[in-house]
């Protein structure tokens, strides 16, 4: 078989001319609509329309022009049934032997800022996604391209066979499928979404690759990076990386979550992660004097590990980061002397990212074996509680402050959870215990010395005295929990007999 006619309609005119061009030098006839057509013919190129082909005017707008038996007859026909090409001849249809079609630009239309639900509408495509279909369907004739990515190597089979491969035919056809299926998905996606309706009877979700990684979280393991179409700003998925070794899927985890704690904060603040839990937050009057306290908080564990800062990293900041190894620093900005600085060690990944609150209440998705978790975003913070004082004694002004910070940094380290803060800074992290206490004596003992005179936060209730306990005995004397636990009495009691100020919330911040 060779090539003799394609249909070309297309929203995304990249190449296209040049695709159309080398079409016609190989003796193919082509057919286009609309917009497409006047390109091709203001390049010079002899274009037939569609009206031409099915005998009836484009009509409604354009919203009625390939949906004929014209079109769809040529397409779906299979060119190795008698039965099929004496219905063409008889009804005197030509078959289509090529088609480059892509959609109308609805994620384009739904990201902008002043759209309508008029020009959403409008640009959902109906004859492309058919023409794509019928065609991916009957890929076995029909060579179909979608992406101008793909015109090259079309041209290359047709110039050295006369025709598309089939492996190369249904390679196309399965990213057509892909393709429609991402439409579809983010169509279904926004119209469920301003109709209020919060767990559908089916969920379709789509992704865009960004890029293959060299491994997952462990060598053997093979990995991709997707983002959403509709990506929260200041999500890890608009990082521009200014230097550095490719990321990796544990960078990019780990740069996650010091990005949402980063954006947590107003004043300047410096975050440093490891595996996925903060090892020091510090806030400060400039981000130097952050990111000093947030080494400080633990001088050890941020070797290796990322910082995130919400503010340009400057100079002094600069020289600072230079001194001990780090995977990755991330900022909204670098002043030139400061990336020149950084930029003298060849590992470090320097990315930047507008560090901003980047949680909107979206949903979240966490994969389980044979299924799917679907859930809000936790963006609840300390402004969105009611608090309530249960003990004798109420937090100091420089108590509310330490109590505001573990609190906000607790909601990001893995349950259990125990943070102790003090003077602008984490001084102790306790994470992922299977008790409580386990995780409140990790932390005091992190802490040290610095566990007297520190606030305590914990992600949930206490179920028993035994971590007011231990936190009394370390020296901490002001406590932020949520409560509601049936034996709240018992840690009230003692911490009233301790002196301590607790702080209920109502608020858990499990992260499991």
């Amino acid at each position: 078989m060779t090539i003799k006619r394609a249909l070309l309609s297309v929203s995304n005119k990249e190449h296209l001319a040049e695709f159309a061009e080398k079409l016609i030098e190989l003796g193919v006839e082509i057919i286009s609509t609309g917009g497409t057509k006047k390109l091709l013919e203001e390049k010079g190129l002899h274009v037939k329309s569609v009206s031409e082909v099915t005998g009836f005017p484009e009509i409604m707008d354009g919203r009625v022009k390939t949906l004929h038996p014209a079109i769809h007859g040529g397409l779906l026909a299979v060119k190795t049934n008698s039965s099929h090409m004496e219905q063409l001849a008889a009804n005197n249809i030509q078959p289509i032997d090529l088609v480059a079609v892509n959609l109308y630009p609805f994620k384009e239309t739904i990201t902008k800022s002043d759209f309508t639900l008029e020009d959403a509408i409008e640009n959902i495509d109906i004859g492309g996604p058919a023409m794509l279909r019928a065609s991916a369907k009957n890929h076995e004739h029909v060579t179909v391209v979608t992406d101008p990515g793909d015109y090259e190597k079309v041209i290359s089979e047709i110039q050295e066979n006369e025709d598309v491969s089939l492996q190369l035919k249904r390679k196309l056809a399965a990213k057509v499928f892909r393709h429609t299926a991402a439409y579809d998905a983010m169509i279904a996606g926004y119209l469920t979404d301003i109709t209020g309706e919060e767990d559908p009877e089916s969920l379709t979700v789509t992704f865009e690759k960004k890029q293959t990684l060299r491994y997952g979280e462990n060598p053997h393991q093979k990995a991709a990076f997707y983002e959403s179409p509709d990506h929260s700003k200041g999500s890890i998925t608009e990082a521009v990386q200014l230097h550095g070794k490719e990321l990796s899927y544990n960078n990019i985890k780990d740069a996650d979550t010091a990005l949402q704690i980063a954006g947590e904060f107003k004043d300047p603040a410096a975050v440093a992660v490891k595996h996925m839990n903060p090892c020091g937050v510090g806030t400060g009057t400039t981000i130097f004097e952050a990111y000093q306290r947030a080494y400080e908080a633990d001088p050890v564990s941020i070797f290796g590990g990322i910082v995130a800062l919400n503010r340009e990293v400057d100079r002094e900041t600069a020289e600072r980061l230079h001194e001990i190894f780090l995977e990755i620093v991330i900022a909204p900005s670098y002043s030139e002397e400061a990336l020149q600085i950084l930029k003298g060690k060849k590992n470090i990944r320097l990315l930047t990212v507008p560090v901003e609150k980047g949680s909107t209440g979206a949903k979240q998705l966490t994969s389980v074996r044979g299924g799917l978790l679907v859930q809000e975003e936790d963006i609840l913070t300390f402004e969105d509680t009611v608090t309530s004082i249960p003990t004798k004694r109420e937090p100091s002004e420089q108590e509310w402050k330490d109590l505001k910070l573990a609190w906000t940094v607790v909601k990001h380290v893995k349950s259990n959870a125990i943070v102790l803060a003090k003077d602008e800074r984490t001084v102790g992290v306790g994470a992922g215990q299977m008790n409580r206490v386990g995780s409140a004596n990790i932390a005091i003992e992190q802490a040290g010395k610095l566990a007297e005179g520190s606030a305590m936060g914990s992600d949930a209730f206490f179920p028993m005295g035994d971590t007011v306990e231990a936190a009394a005995k370390a020296g901490v004397t002001a406590i932020i929990q949520p409560g509601g636990s049936i034996r709240d009495e018992e840690s009230i009691q003692a911490a009233d007999k301790h002196g301590i100020a607790m702080v209920f919330t109502g608020v858990r911040h499990f992260k499991h």
